[in-house]
């Protein structure tokens, strides 16, 4: 459950990281100074919850760890194999997962910009 939450807490933040850099970058000559504050302000907060995050999962891997050796005192190696690829899929999933409804989300969005322009 852990592993989850620090997934798709980095995956968000990292999203939302890239969305305000993005905005920061089309940003024109004549922007609102502002806008520009605002915006770096806030690529500046969310680069830091990143880095936390990013110990958090390190965090978590370590416990990760430490589980999968007491599980293997207790599982056969067969079992065990099935364990380790288990906790592999499943980050690997929920970060696909993710990124799909990412695209989703920017499809959705760049279609709807499409259609207010026409």
């Amino acid at each position: 459950g852990d592993l989850d939450k620090v997934v798709n807490l980095l995956l968000s933040l990292s999203g939302r990281l890239a969305r305000v850099e993005t905005a920061l970058g089309s940003l024109g000559p004549h922007a609102p100074a502002e806008d520009k504050v605002a915006l770096r302000e806030k690529q500046r907060l969310l680069a830091a919850q990143l880095e936390d995050a990013k110990e958090l999962k390190e965090h978590v891997g370590r416990r990760e760890e430490a589980v999968g050796a007491i599980v293997a005192r207790y599982l056969p190696a067969e079992h065990l194999q099935d364990y380790q690829h288990f906790i592999k899929m499943k980050s690997a999933l929920i970060a696909e997962q993710r990124e799909l409804e990412e695209k989703i989300k920017l499809g959705q969005e760049q279609l709807r910009c499409l259609r207010e322009s026409l």
